[in-house]
C-alpha cells in the first residue's frame, strides 16, 4: 500500500491569519493552483489512486477533488468521488475560531492560549480548544475503520494507493495513529531522506505540513495466495476479523514494514508564482505559529 497524507491548499483564513479549525474557510485562488499542481504532479508520477478520503470541510474536499480531477481526465478506473468524513476535520479551536492569532505577552509567563483562556473562560458560550485526546480518538477510529481493512485486502494481493486530504494538526495525529500500528524496528526512512536538523527528530514528530505538502508512506508485506492454507500465521493475524474494531490499536505483525518516502513534499510547487489579490506567501509560516500555539512544550 502507498499512502499519501496531504494538507489542503491555502485558504482565506490562512491569508487572514485567523484560527481556522472547524470553520469552513474556502480555498484562495492560490490554494486552488496549489491543489491543481499537486494533482498533475502525482498523475505525471504515474500514481493512480484507488481510494480518496477527505475531511468534509470544503478546503479539504476541493483539494481532494482537484487531485482526483487530474487523474480522471485520462483514466476512468480511478474512484469517481471523494469520500468525506467529519472525523477528519481539523482540531476545533472553540472560542478562538475565526479570531486572530494571539502571541504570548512579553511580561507574561503564560502562553497566549492560557492567557486568553483565563480572561474569557467564564464568559457565556465559552468553548475550550479540542483536546489532544479527542483528536487521537478520532484518528485511531479512522485507522481502525478504514485503513486496517485496506491492509487486509492488500495482503491478499490487491494493492492500494490511498490519499487522505485533511488539515495540519489533524494529520500530525493521524500520522502518529498510523505509526503506532508498527513495531519500532519495522519503520525506516527511505535512502537519502533526512528528517530534522541538529539532531535526531523522533518519528512521532516529523514536522508540519505546508499548504498541499504531503507525507508519502509505503506499507509493505508478503503477498499471500487467497487460499486459507497458504496464509502464514504472522500475516493471518491481520485478517482475523471482517470488520476492524473501532478501538483496535494493536500492533501489526512484524511482516508489515513502514517506509517513509517523503516528508512535507513540495516539489509540485516549484516555480509556482503568487496569484494576485490573495495575500502574501508568508501565511504558511503563520499556520506554523498557530500550530505551536496549541502545542504543549515537551520536557525531559
Amino acid at each position: 500500500m502507498k499512502l499519501y497524507l496531504i494538507r489542503h491548499g491555502e485558504t482565506v483564513d490562512n491569508v487572514a491569519q485567523v484560527y481556522a479549525g472547524v470553520r469552513d474557510s474556502p480555498l484562495t485562488v492560490q490554494g486552488v493552483l496549489q491543489a491543481e499542481r499537486l494533482g498533475r504532479y502525482l498523475t505525471d508520477s504515474e500514481q493512480r489512486f484507488t481510494h480518496v478520503f477527505a475531511s468534509d470541510l470544503q478546503r479539504a474536499v476541493k483539494t481532494a477533488e482537484a487531485l482526483l480531477s487530474a487523474q480522471t481526465i485520462n483514466d476512468a478506473s480511478v474512484p469517481a468521488t471523494v469520500r468525506k468524513f467529519p472525523i477528519l476535520r481539523e482540531q476545533d479551536f472553540g472560542f478562538y475560531e475565526g479570531k486572530p492569532f494571539y502571541a504570548r505577552q512579553r511580561d507574561s509567563k503564560k502562553s497566549g492560549k492560557d492567557a486568553h483562556r483565563s480572561r474569557h473562560q467564564d464568559e457565556p458560550g465559552f468553548q475550550d480548544v479540542e483536546s489532544k485526546e479527542s483528536m487521537t480518538a478520532r484518528t485511531n477510529a479512522f485507522v481502525a475503520e478504514h485503513l486496517r481493512p485496506l491492509l487486509r485486502e492488500n495482503v491478499s494481493g490487491q494493492q492500494s494507493i490511498v490519499v487522505i486530504v485533511s488539515h495540519g494538526i489533524l494529520l500530525s495525529h493521524l500520522w502518529r495513529s498510523i505509526l503506532a500500528m508498527f513495531s519500532k524496528h519495522t519503520v525506516a526512512l527511505a535512502p537519502g531522506l533526512s528528517v530534522g536538523s541538529g539532531g535526531v527528530t523522533p518519528l512521532e514528530y516529523l514536522g508540519g505540513w505546508s499548504n498541499t505538502g504531503y507525507l508519502e508512506l509505503d506499507i509493505t508485506h508478503p503477498v499471500v495466495a487467497t487460499g486459507p492454507e497458504s496464509v502464514s500465521k504472522d500475516v493471518a493475524s491481520s485478517q482475523s476479523s471482517e470488520e476492524a474494531d473501532e478501538g483496535d490499536t494493536t500492533t501489526l505483525p512484524t511482516a508489515f514494514k513502514l517506509i517513509i518516502r517523503t516528508v512535507n513534499g513540495k516539489e509540485h510547487l516549484r516555480g509556482l508564482k503568487r496569484a494576485r489579490g490573495v495575500g502574501s506567501s508568508q501565511h504558511d509560516e503563520g499556520q506554523k505559529k498557530i500550530e505551536s500555539f496549541f502545542k504543549k512544550t515537551k520536557t525531559g
